[in-house]
Order: structure tokens, then sequence, then C-alpha cells
């Protein structure tokens, strides 16, 4: 665990989307860092695609950091079939809460993103620079669009205004807390989910949509809000360093990734199951490879410690006992 440099623990912080995997990820490490000044709203409570209701809480809470990492997210089914919700409320999310933190004098806000802002067929790893070189990936570009926007909010507003607004960009992430729903859920998760079913049935295959060629990267949740509260209190002239008002962001990853069928192996070995694991390439396979380039993160101090494996295992842990 990385220590934050001058992790404010009596300032007021706003974790948004703090049921969510991340904010929650996020709330258990400023916990662990004696941050106990946390503003935490539900969604019932404050809801952010409504901008008067953002305005209206800014000015009343008056927070000094802001972690901006309420979404609407899901895997490709769940991107493919609801494209104008994802684009909509992401992207209104993004602006009510970065209009808001600036008109009332928020010290320091930080919006995630994703790796799939990054275009479909850039060079891999991909580096911040990638940004903007390509087409994106079709199954996710009106997601992808969102957080892009998010992105250039926060470096507009620091151009024009002044204002320290930062932006990470995790891999694909897993852990205590992820969406398990095979209609909306993500590769990983979906995958524990089949496999403990298939084990619990004594089914003799599971099938797993694609063809398993496509490479990808996983961080475990902890891991990324580790990265996060590292992130958020870096001394501004250590990220103007390695940073341009207009490449901002940083990626957050672990440098390395796993094929799908590799990744399917690993979770019927963390689950427990022996049967047949059987691809099925008529579903699309998305992006062909997203591996990030984390050599800027590293440079400044900040290396993942979960390995996949044993993430996994916690996960299958964490579960089997909430499911």
């Amino acid at each position: 665990m990385s220590e934050p440099a001058g992790a404010p623990r009596e300032a007021r912080i706003f974790v948004a989307g703090h049921r969510g995997m991340v904010g929650a990820a996020i709330v258990r490490r400023l916990q662990a860092a004696g941050c106990g000044n946390l503003l935490l709203c539900t969604r019932a409570e404050l809801d952010l695609t409504r901008q008067d209701a953002v305005e209206r809480f800014f000015r009343t809470e008056r927070p000094e950091q802001v972690y901006l990492a309420a979404a609407r997210v899901g895997g490709i089914l769940a991107n493919s079939t609801r494209p104008a919700e994802f684009i909509a409320e992401n992207l209104a999310i993004a602006l009510h809460v970065i209009q808001a933190a600036h008109a009332s004098g928020v010290q320091r806000l930080l919006f995630l993103g994703s790796s799939c802002i990054y275009p479909r067929l850039a060079p891999q790893p991909m580096t911040e620079a990638a940004l903007l070189t390509g087409a994106l990936e079709p199954t996710n570009e009106p997601y992808a669009i969102a957080k892009i926007a998010g992105i250039k909010l926060c470096e507009s507003f620091n151009r024009q205004y002044g204002t320290d607004f930062r932006s990470v960009m995790p891999t694909n992430l897993y852990g205590p807390g992820d969406n398990f729903d095979l209609k909306t859920s993500h590769v990983l998760p979906a995958l524990i989910r089949k496999f403990h079913e298939a084990k619990a049935a004594g089914a003799p295959e599971v099938e797993v949509w694609g063809s398993g060629t496509p490479r990808r990267e996983f961080l475990h949740v902890d891991d990324l809000a580790d990265a996060c509260v590292f992130v958020m209190n870096l001394p501004k002239a250590r990220l103007d360093a390695v940073t341009t008002p207009t490449c901002s962001h940083l990626n957050v990853g672990t440098g390395s990734d796993v094929t799908i069928r590799e990744l399917a192996g690993m979770v019927a070995d963390a689950v427990g199951y022996t049967g047949r694991i059987a691809f099925n390439a008529q579903y699309p396979d998305g992006t062909p490879r997203k591996l990030l380039d984390v050599s800027v993160l590293q440079g400044l101090g900040w290396q993942p410690a979960i390995a996949l494996r044993e993430g996994l295992i916690a996960t299958y842990d964490w579960y089997t006992q909430n499911r």
C-alpha cells in the first residue's frame, strides 16, 4: 500500500459513487489513511445527472477534494444494447460534478476514466499520448466518448481557471463489490459466476463468449484505490513535470496482460471447476488487445501490490460470501 503524500485527514472529501466497486474501494483506502471527514451520498440522496441537485450539494457541503468515481458501467452486452444511457448519463455526471467543483472552489478533483478511451488499434502498450489518435472500439464507443469528455473538461478548466483537476485511466478492474450479473457484467466477474454455477450444478462444460484470443490487463480494485489516493495527493509540481495541459491523464494498471483463454483457466482454478471450457467465436471479441503503458505512474513512485491469481482467489471468496 502506497502512502499518499500529504493526505489531508481532516479535509472534507466527497467520493461520488461510493456504493460502486471503485468508490467503495476508495472509501476503504481513505479510511485506512485516517481520513474521517468523508461526504457520501446514495443516488436517492443525490442524483448526479441532475444539475440543480449537484450544484446545491456543492454549495451546501463545500467539499475540498472530490473523487469522481460515479459512472454507468457495463460489459459488451450492456454497452451494445444501451448506448444512449451510457453516453448521456456519463456525460451528465462528468459535466455537472466538474462544473460544480469549479464553482464551489474545490481544491482538487480526481476524475476516473477507463482504458477504453484509447483507439481500438492503438500501439501496445498504450501510452497516454495515444488518446484521440484513431477510431474507438465500436462496442463501447459511447461510453469512451463520455470518458474522453471528462478528461477534456478537467484539462479545459485547468487551462482557463487554474483549477487542479486530475484524471486517471484504469485498466480492466475486478474485486469485491463487482457486478456479477451475466447480462451487464464485464468478462472477469461473468466468468467467476459461470464457473461457480457450473461447479455447483456439476455441468461438464462452460461456454465462454468469443474466441479466447484477445488479451486483457486486470487490476484489483484495491490497487486502483491506492493509486487514486496516491495521485490525488501528489504535489502539483510533480504531476506538471510528467504531463502537459492537453495530455494530463495518467494510466493505472499492472503493465502485463493475459489472453481471455488464459484468464478463463485461472478463474476455473480459483473456483475449483474441472470441466471443459468451450469458446464460442460467434460472439464478439471486442478490442484485440488492451495493455496500458504505466511507466509514467511507476516513475512517480506507485506500483500495484496484488497479483492476479491472488486477487482472483480473494474475489471468489468475496463472491461466495456475498452473492
